[in-house]
C-alpha cells in the first residue's frame, strides 16, 4: 500500500466496509466520562465517601458499571475510615440493668415502620489543634435524619443534654431513645429531660457498639464526608464544616438503605400517610 491509497481502495484490499476505518469505540469514550462524572461526585460536589453503590444511585446508571469502570480506572474513594479511641473509664462502670427496647423477643432488631418511634444518641471524637473536640448527635432510627447536634471540648452531659434538647426543639419527640451505656447518659440531668417528655430509656448491652449501629454507621460516614481536618485553619473553619456536612447528610446525601437523603424519606413519609410536613431541620 502506498501513500496514495484511498481509503475505498484500502476497505477493498482489506475486504471490509469503508465506514469500518472510520469507526473508534464508544465504550472507551463512555467510561472516560463516567471516570470524570465520579470525580465530580468526589471533588466538586463534596461527597468523597460514595463507593460504587451511592455513586450508581446519584448518577442514576448501573452499579455494576460503575465499579467496573472503578475497577479499570482504580478508583476509589479520597477519604478512608480511620478508628476512634476507645472509652477506657466506660468499661469500669458496672452495667444498668435497663433493656435494649430495639430488640424484639428473640433478641433481634425490632423492625421499626415510622419516624419518631426511635431516636439514637452517640457522640464521636475529632482531634484538631493539638486535642480533642467531640461531636454528639441524635439520630432518627426510621429516617436516619441527624436531628440535634452539639459540639464541645468535653465529652460530658452538657454535650449530651445539649445535642437531645436542639432535638427536641424541632416540635417532634422519640417514644425511645437509645444510647450506650457511657457516663454521660447517666447522669440526673439527661433523666430528668427523659421524665419530663415521657421518654423511654434504652441502653446497648455494655461493650456491644453494634446496638447502636445506628449512629456507628453514621458517624464512619461524617468523618469521611468532612475530610482530613488539617485542611481547616481554626476552629471556626471546622465548626462549619461540621455544620454543612450534617447539613448536607440530611438534604443531599444519598444514604444507601433509603435510595435518597434522610430529609427526603422523611418528606416522602409524610406526604405518603398525609400528616403535616416538619420543615425544622438542622
Amino acid at each position: 500500500m502506498n501513500a496514495k491509497t484511498s481509503k475505498k481502495q484500502l476497505a477493498q484490499e482489506l475486504g471490509v466496509s469503508r465506514s469500518t476505518l472510520y469507526y473508534r469505540p464508544k465504550l472507551p469514550e463512555k467510561d472516560e466520562q463516567l471516570k470524570q462524572s465520579i470525580l465530580r461526585v468526589w471533588h466538586e460536589e463534596h461527597l468523597p465517601a460514595y463507593g460504587y453503590k451511592r455513586l450508581a444511585i446519584h448518577l442514576r446508571i448501573n452499579k455494576k458499571r460503575v465499579l467496573r469502570v472503578m475497577r479499570r480506572c482504580k478508583l476509589k474513594p479520597p477519604r478512608r475510615r480511620t478508628k476512634s479511641p476507645a472509652k477506657p473509664d466506660d468499661l469500669k462502670q458496672p452495667e444498668l440493668h435497663i433493656p435494649n427496647l430495639l430488640l424484639d423477643e428473640n433478641k433481634k432488631p425490632m423492625t421499626i415502620t415510622k419516624p419518631d418511634f426511635a431516636w439514637a444518641q452517640d457522640f464521636t471524637y475529632l482531634w484538631f489543634g493539638g486535642g480533642w473536640w467531640y461531636v454528639a448527635t441524635v439520630i432518627d432510627v426510621y429516617t436516619r435524619e441527624v436531628l440535634g447536634f452539639t459540639f464541645g471540648k468535653h465529652h460530658d452531659k452538657q454535650l449530651i443534654v445539649g445535642a437531645l434538647e436542639q432535638a427536641l426543639l424541632t416540635g417532634r419527640k422519640p417514644r425511645v431513645l437509645h444510647s450506650d451505656q457511657g457516663s454521660e447518659y447517666k447522669s440526673g440531668d439527661y433523666y430528668a429531660v427523659l421524665l419530663k417528655h415521657g421518654i423511654l430509656l434504652s441502653y446497648s448491652k455494655k461493650a456491644s457498639p453494634w446496638q447502636n449501629g445506628f449512629q456507628e454507621s453514621f458517624y464512619n460516614n461524617f468523618k469521611l464526608d468532612l475530610g482530613h481536618l488539617a485542611q481547616f485553619e481554626s476552629l471556626g473553619e471546622l465548626l462549619e464544616a461540621i455544620y454543612k456536612t450534617i447539613h448536607t447528610y440530611n438534604h443531599k446525601r444519598i444514604h444507601t438503605a433509603l435510595k435518597m437523603s434522610p430529609k427526603q424519606f422523611y418528606q416522602k413519609y409524610q406526604l405518603t400517610t398525609g400528616t403535616a410536613v416538619n420543615t425544622v431541620s438542622v
